[in-house]
Order: C-alpha cells, then sequence, then structure tokens
C-alpha cells in the first residue's frame, strides 16, 4: 500500500455559503502539506470535509488503495487517518492517561497501545508527569500536546492537523514545530491548516493558498515563502 492521499473535487456548502470549492490535491506517503488562509478562506471546513464531518461533495477521496468518498467520518480513523481538531476538543473531567488511551479505541493489542503511549510521553514528558492530572487542569499548550497525543494513539499513517498553534506562546508553539517535523521524519504524512504561514513553511514541503473556498496557489512551501504576494499578506514583510 502506497498510502498516498488523493482528494479529487472536494466542496462546502453552508446553506447558500460555498465554504470550499472543487478543492482537489495529493499528499505522497512521508510528505507533509500545508493550507493557509484568511479567516473563512476555507481552510477548516476543507479538513473537516475531508474527515467525514460535515456535508460535502466531493468526485473522490483515496488513501493507498482504499476508497474512503463514502466512509463516515466516525470510521476514519479506522483507516489511518488521525484528526486533531481546532480548540483540541480533550475530555477535561478525565485524566491526561484517559485521554490518551481513547485515542486508541480502534486497536485490538494492548502491547501495542502502550508502547504507542510510551512514544506519546517520550514525545511529550509533560504529559507523563501530568499523567493523572484532570486535562480541564491543563494549560492551553499542554492541551494541544494532549490532542495531539491522543491522535497519535491510533497510530496513523496520515495525521491531519487544524490550527495546533491557535493560542500558544511562541515558545509552545516552537516545541509544536519540534514535535510535528520529528514526527515527519519518521515516516508520518501531515495535512496542517494553518493561520500562522511561518510555521506552515517551517513544517511543510509543499503548500496550498485558499482564498475564498477556492485553491489560489500551490508550490512548495519554499516558494511560496519568497513569493512577494505571500510575503506581503501572510508573512507581513
Amino acid at each position: 500500500m502506497t498510502d498516498a492521499l488523493e482528494v479529487d473535487g472536494l466542496s462546502v456548502r453552508y446553506g447558500g455559503v460555498t465554504a470550499a470549492r472543487d478543492v482537489s490535491f495529493t499528499i505522497q506517503p512521508g510528505q507533509s502539506l500545508g493550507i493557509i488562509g484568511a479567516n473563512g478562506a476555507g481552510k477548516t471546513s476543507t479538513l473537516k470535509a475531508l474527515m467525514g464531518l460535515v456535508p460535502r461533495t466531493v468526485r473522490s477521496v483515496r488513501f493507498g488503495d482504499q476508497d474512503l468518498t463514502r466512509v463516515p467520518g466516525r470510521d476514519m480513523v479506522r483507516h489511518g487517518i488521525g484528526y486533531v481538531p481546532e480548540g483540541r476538543h480533550v475530555f477535561p473531567g478525565l485524566p491526561v492517561e484517559k485521554n490518551l488511551l481513547l485515542g486508541a479505541y480502534t486497536r485490538r493489542w494492548k502491547g501495542a497501545t502502550l508502547d504507542t503511549l510510551d512514544e506519546v510521553y517520550e514525545l511529550f514528558p509533560i504529559l507523563r508527569e501530568m499523567r493523572g492530572r484532570l486535562a480541564g487542569a491543563l494549560s492551553g499548550g499542554q492541551q494541544q500536546m494532549l490532542a495531539i497525543g491522543r491522535a497519535l494513539m491510533s497510530a496513523p499513517r496520515l495525521m491531519l492537523l487544524d490550527e495546533p498553534s491557535m493560542g500558544l506562546s511562541p515558545k509552545l508553539v516552537s516545541d509544536i514545530v519540534g514535535v510535528l517535523k520529528k514526527l515527519n521524519e519518521r515516516g508520518l504524512s501531515m495535512l496542517l491548516v494553518e493561520q500562522n504561514a511561518q510555521l506552515t513553511f517551517e513544517v511543510t514541503t509543499e503548500c496550498l493558498v485558499m482564498e475564498n473556498g477556492a485553491v489560489a496557489m500551490t508550490g512548495t512551501s519554499e516558494s511560496l515563502r519568497q513569493n512577494p504576494q505571500v510575503r506581503k499578506i501572510y508573512l507581513g514583510l
């Protein structure tokens, strides 16, 4: 299985409003793809539609040899796709470790699950220290680490991340960037949606720029970083 993600003609409408229009892209195995754009550009709608969390129309969605076009959102994790939602959405009344273990609900083997738990604690040592603490008592940055760790517990081959830097201090953003780079170096494919264009260019190899629900530009992250229009609008240079 090559595990390339191929999305063809993805569109999202809310009532009479088109949030995303005919979005198509491919993520090769081990590749990291970013989507940047202003508020309302259609980034989050694209990600949610890909996960089957909002109504959509799409010509096809394929992941490796799997046709996911009609797979409901609740089953996407079973097909090797992890999801870190905007706003983290941890379970505040449960301990950190319970939150993490809930991310492994699709896995059968306890030994493999515990191995992954150790890997998550290796990536985020603070979570090991706080494994008995209620998730609602964590800081925003710690909850973001928990949300990423929970998604990793399903042992995904592709991870979708929605605004992982939102509301975090520059130090915590740097920590998250380091973890995402390490995961990608280990072969985990990624689709990253971010308003923080500089972070996106640092983590990803390819990038889409969305405007008004459509893909306006595509290219390597480095070429877009050097693009005068992108530098002016998204980097403030």
